[in-house]
């Protein structure tokens, strides 16, 4: 995928474009982490890592910024469950 995760910090969420479309990660911040609250892909775009693509952006975003990441839906609890190297980053 040529497209890279962004922070669209006016709507609170992480974005990754694919086409016409947008994958999305919404999140609230606390002084020290990220809680991200809701992940979504359109429907013509699942089961392709689409989801997995826009997480692993988001962690990366959120490394470079110092924060720890709070897991407040089951598909980033899930991404986090089978990516253990990025056990650090959870608060």
């Amino acid at each position: 995928m040529a497209a890279s995760v962004r922070d669209n910090k006016d709507r609170r969420r992480f974005e990754l474009d694919v086409g016409n479309d947008i994958a999305f990660a919404n999140y609230r911040l606390t002084p020290s982490a990220v809680i991200i609250t809701h992940t979504e892909t359109p429907r013509a775009l699942r089961g392709r890592g689409i989801g997995s693509e826009l997480v692993r952006g988001a962690l990366d975003l959120i490394r470079r910024d110092g924060r720890k990441v709070i897991a407040g839906c089951g598909f980033v609890v899930d991404y986090l469950d089978r990516h253990p190297e990025d056990a650090d980053l959870v608060a």
